[in-house]
């Protein structure tokens, strides 16, 4: 389901249980397909609410199940065990949520749409409670006296009077969720569920592009005699879009070259012949179909939907360095930074080829690496260019070389002649990005993948990772689908997702 769409059903069952009718809330909220931890949570405690504990604890299995890091999911679990008589379970959940709390007093939760606060006192308060049922007398009173040591301002009273009852061998009753509080979608993405129009619609009176019906806002593009743009009788061809060039394109008795090879053309129609009449660069032309392939999901989101190309024009290139090794396995890379990236021209393995034996891959690697200066030495230009090149010699030795898999959620690693060969079968268009990271670069926990900050971030709690706008934070854990773990500055904390971007070389071992 798309996010706009659970947003707004989201938004539809927070406006039911506003207005008291809970069962419709429920009906909506269980409606949606492959629900967030945040949706089960909210199901559980509906079900919470109208006394069906068995129908909340599988919902909040499935909560924990989806958020194993969500302690107030935790924290809810075990009050649903609690109540159907499930001690063990509920024991083992109230541990779970305490280690969760990462040894901070409390967790507001208001950020991510639940109006509560989690205190560590409430969830040892609980464990009290369950340890009561167990008879386990001796333990509960050593975990108040734990949670007196957590205790906020004003509650001492509070756990003086259980502490009184333990030692009278008299139960007590658990912590909840407040019944009625659930978490809520963000009101800035509520409300922007309405699209609005603010500037209207424009009309075309005049133009020299024939065929110019277009109604709507696209980035200012060169018009020029002649350009065509295919009306919407000529694309109703269920063959016709967007595909890429495979190699370069020279009309018969011609040596101009009419399409350079990877340029995305607009196909209007594939004839029985193996010939395509296409789009390019604002003229109609016929090109081989066996040149063609079907763009792929990464060209599309470039292009708007049901909008042909605009002329081509290429985009200033990055500098990089182009190197063709003498013979294979002798790189000479020099660099003059921290972070370098140089693509290779590498010959396929046998098997591939021999089914392309005209299309060279091409290795990006991206390596980066720290190097230490002493404190009040400032090297020449010419000793720093002589310690980066030392220090990359040494990473091209040692370093950890990983790269992506095509679906995008592994990480391989290359340490030998088999994983080289895995490696090559992932090519994409006759390319790859390889990961070169130091050795001994954060030995402690792996890092997921890297983001630039694209705002400052103070931290509004003891947890919190603070930042400036230009950071780069190592990801070390996805905490949930709006908050991730990281490490900046020599400082690790949790962050808001939204404050930063993903960077190019996606992940590290």
């Amino acid at each position: 389901m798309a996010y706009r769409e659970l947003l707004r059903r989201w938004h539809q069952a927070a406006l039911a249980a506003d207005g008291g009718d809970w069962d419709a809330a429920l009906e909506t909220l269980c409606g949606i397909e492959e629900p967030p931890a945040r949706i089960c949570f909210n199901v559980g405690c509906m079900h919470l609410r109208a006394g069906r504990l068995r129908d909340a604890l599988r919902a909040f299995d499935e909560t924990v199940m989806k958020d194993n890091s969500l302690a107030v999911g935790y924290f809810q679990r075990g009050f649903v065990c609690l109540q159907l008589e499930m001690y063990e379970e509920a024991l083992s959940d109230y541990h779970m949520a305490f280690s969760h709390l990462r040894k901070n007093p409390f967790i507001d939760y208001k950020q991510l749409g639940l109006r509560h606060i989690l205190y560590a006192w409430e969830v040892l308060y609980s464990t009290a409670a369950t340890q009561c049922r167990l008879q386990q007398w001796q333990e509960a009173r050593d975990t108040l006296e734990k949670a007196v040591v957590w205790r906020p301002e004003g509650r001492s009273a509070t756990l003086a009077l259980a502490l009184e009852r333990v030692q009278n061998h008299q139960f007590l009753e658990p912590m909840q969720v407040p019944p009625g509080e659930f978490f809520r979608p963000r009101k800035k993405e509520v409300e922007q569920l309405d699209s609005k129009d603010f500037l209207g619609k424009p009309k075309v009176i005049s133009s020299i592009i024939p065929n110019d019906e277009y109604i709507g806002f696209e980035p200012l593009r060169p018009q020029k005699q002649g350009f065509y743009e295919p009306s919407a009788d000529s694309v109703r061809d269920r063959e016709s879009g967007y595909y890429r060039v495979l190699s370069h394109y020279y009309p018969e008795g011609t040596e101009k070259l009419a399409v350079k090879a990877s340029s995305l053309v607009f196909v209007l129609a594939r004839g029985a012949n193996g010939w395509a009449t296409a789009i390019h660069d604002g003229q109609k032309l016929h090109i081989p179909t066996s040149l063609l392939e079907p763009a792929s999901k990464m060209d599309k989101w470039k292009i708007g939907d049901g909008i042909p190309l605009p002329p081509a024009q290429v985009p200033p290139s990055r500098l990089h360095v182009k190197q063709t090794p003498d013979s294979p396995g002798e790189e000479n890379v020099s660099a003059n930074d921290s972070g370098s990236q140089v693509d290779f021209e590498s010959p396929l393995t046998h098997r591939e080829a021999s089914s392309s034996t005209d299309r060279p891959a091409v290795l990006r690697v991206r390596c980066e690496c720290t190097v230490v200066v002493r404190a009040g030495e400032v090297p020449s230009v010419p000793a720093l260019r002589a310690l980066l090149r030392e220090r990359f010699g040494q990473q091209a030795e040692r370093g950890r070389l990983s790269y992506r898999h095509l679906d995008g959620k592994e990480l391989g690693a290359v340490s030998g002649e088999e994983d080289l060969e895995k490696m090559w079968q992932q090519l994409t268009d006759g390319r790859i990005t390889l990961c070169c990271q130091d050795s001994d670069s954060h030995s402690g926990r792996p890092i997921l993948y890297r983001m630039l900050a694209q705002h400052s971030y103070s931290a509004q709690g003891p947890g919190d990772l603070e930042f400036s706008k230009g950071d780069v934070l190592d990801i070390l854990s996805e905490v949930n689908e709006d908050w991730l773990e990281g490490h900046c500055n020599g400082k690790t904390g949790i962050f808001p997702k939204c404050f930063a971007t993903q960077t190019s070389c996606a992940a590290f071992p």
